[in-house]
């Protein structure tokens, strides 16, 4: 498939296999042979968040090093490309789709997840894309910590929307004088992201808003997927996806989204892109569904060279 900017739309032709797994995933003690980090990270607002990081498969897909240590708790020099992704609503790091998302980035540069606040092993309780951006602003800042000079932020749903937001709130261009320490992204990728806050249009949606605004939901939200959802609704309501899609430029941006998406239509997609005035590039997947179940391993990939290829 081909790449094109807003209002250019490239589509690709192969077919995924919609949402499911697929591939195959690492055991934990594969990835701690390999010299992968476990780290508990602190936010700005006092949140642990669990993170991961782990070296790259293949350097020789980028074709730049750091040409320095990645710090004295790596394992060996990092390369200038990290990839930190950013999982979706009910995820965390550990999960096989995470983990296959985190496997195909590897053959393009070091790869580092985490678990959002409110999932898996991090602290606090899930605010659904508000104060999460403070967890990848931890996230991107223990990468450049890490020696990396060239760091790509992968949303995926609400990592999406987040890594979008995120981008707004750290413009490269205040932030290069803070060096390997800034939280600033130099490339994002937002994959089955929505446009716009409270959408209800599809019934996976409607779902959404009762796990999220009722006290039965946020039960089953805890208890039947892992995921702690915090009871107050947001005040002030953050800035939106397709608000902050505007103040990214001009940091690359990758909107990537499925035209079976059926948590999200469409006008989702199209919407961000129109409101980055030609600066993002479009990829509307054919038969693809939602986030990273739904992203098979043909997309992860050429996901991961534009990473490499767009980060500077």
């Amino acid at each position: 498939m081909s790449q094109g900017p807003a209002g250019h739309v490239t589509r690709s032709f192969i077919r995924p296999e919609p949402e499911t797994a697929g591939g195959c995933t690492e055991s934990a003690s594969e990835r701690s042979s390999r010299g992968v980090l476990r780290k508990f990270l602190r936010t700005a607002d006092g949140v642990t968040i669990d993170a991961a990081y782990e070296p790259a498969r293949n350097t020789s897909d980028t074709s730049e090093t750091s040409g320095t240590s990645a710090g004295s708790d790596a394992a060996g020099p990092a390369t200038a490309l990290v990839i930190v992704v950013a999982h979706g609503f009910t995820g965390d790091l550990e999960r096989p789709h995470v983990r296959r998302a985190a496997t195909a980035f590897a053959r393009y540069g070091a790869v580092l997840t985490f678990s959002f606040r409110g999932h898996g092993a991090s602290g606090g309780r899930s605010t659904v894309g508000d104060r999460e951006v403070l967890d990848l602003a931890a996230a991107v800042q223990w990468a450049r910590e890490l020696g990396h000079t060239r760091v790509v932020t992968v949303g995926f749903s609400m990592g999406g929307s987040v890594v979008l937001r995120h981008a707004a709130l750290h413009p490269k261009s205040d932030q290069e004088h803070e060096g390997r320490t800034g939280a600033h992204s130099d490339a994002v990728v937002s994959v089955s992201a929505p446009a716009r806050w409270y959408y209800r249009g599809t019934a996976p949606m409607r779902r959404l808003h009762w796990l999220v605004t009722r006290p039965m939901g946020r039960a089953v939200g805890r208890y039947g997927l892992r995921t702690r959802i915090h009871h107050r609704e947001w005040d002030p309501v953050p800035s939106s996806p397709v608000e902050s899609v505007p103040l990214i430029a001009p940091t690359p941006l990758l909107i990537v989204h499925g035209d079976r998406d059926g948590y999200f239509p469409l006008d989702h997609p199209r919407m961000l892109a129109a409101a980055s005035g030609d600066h993002a590039d479009l990829w509307l997947e054919r038969g693809m569904g939602h986030a990273e179940n739904a992203a098979d391993d043909e997309l992860l990939a050429r996901i991961g060279q534009w990473a490499a290829a767009h980060a500077g």
